[in-house]
């Protein structure tokens, strides 16, 4: 006899998961230092390309992190370690190479125009900031705040990753299938939920010294009536094959 109630709140359960994580997944972008074009022409501080292409890399890193632990291990904080892990590597990378082309490229030092002090550090800001940027560089806040971003979007989607494979493990679908069929939707929830904040950022952001910072309850919660949504969609979909 099958236990409808059973799989109804196993069901249930993923769909909360999800949109967990498309919530930690919106969050985590507010940390992230974006610069856009004027970063890479080194007038803004952060990382020189868009919100979306840099919490998509992060979380499809973590996602590849994630899917590697789920082969030997089901163990949920172990899964959402291994995606945090993998996006935060991810991130400081990329922050490293950044801060190396600007100081040793480009030839300025890492400084934020949005406070006078690193938050950190402690160390002077505004002396360091050329006459007409908003900044430049990494400075230690920004890189901190990546790290921390990378932490939150690489746990959020190993999260939604995880869910989606419990979802559709006892279906009898094809693993090779059902592999595919997560991976399509988790990135697809990912990028979703790098878009919304990405509108409500508007731009670029230093990190969470910034002030658009303050911006994030507004994009968590557009986050989670959207990865809902989605959530339901994908567990109808892979649970009912």
């Amino acid at each position: 006899m099958i236990d409808i109630a059973g799989i109804l709140m196993e069901n249930i359960s993923y769909v909360l998961l999800i949109t967990l994580g498309g919530m930690l997944i919106s969050f985590s972008v507010h940390f992230v230092p974006v610069g856009g074009a004027p970063a890479a022409m080194a007038q803004a501080t952060g990382i020189g390309t868009g919100t979306v292409q840099l919490a998509a890399g992060a979380g499809l890193t973590g996602l590849i992190t994630a899917g590697t632990v789920m082969q030997v291990s089901d163990s949920l904080p172990l899964i959402i370690a291994a995606g945090a892990v993998g996006a935060m590597i991810m991130m400081s990378v990329t922050m490293i190479v950044g801060t190396w082309v600007y100081v040793y490229g480009v030839g300025v030092p890492p400084a934020s125009a949005k406070v006078k002090y690193d938050p950190i550090t402690k160390d002077r800001q505004d002396l360091y900031v050329s006459q007409g940027t908003e900044g430049h560089g990494l400075p230690t806040v920004s890189y901190v705040s990546g790290v921390i971003g990378g932490l939150l979007g690489g746990g959020g989607g190993a999260l939604v990753y995880y869910a989606l494979m419990s979802a559709g493990l006892d279906t009898g679908i094809a693993m090779a299938n059902l592999v595919g069929l997560a991976s399509v939707f988790a990135v697809g929830i990912f990028f979703v939920n790098a878009v919304i904040p990405s509108y409500n950022i508007g731009g670029t952001i230093e990190g969470f010294h910034d002030p658009k910072f303050k911006k994030w309850p507004k994009a968590v919660f557009s986050s989670l009536i959207a990865t809902f949504m989605c959530a339901l969609v994908a567990v109808l979909t892979i649970g009912g094959l």
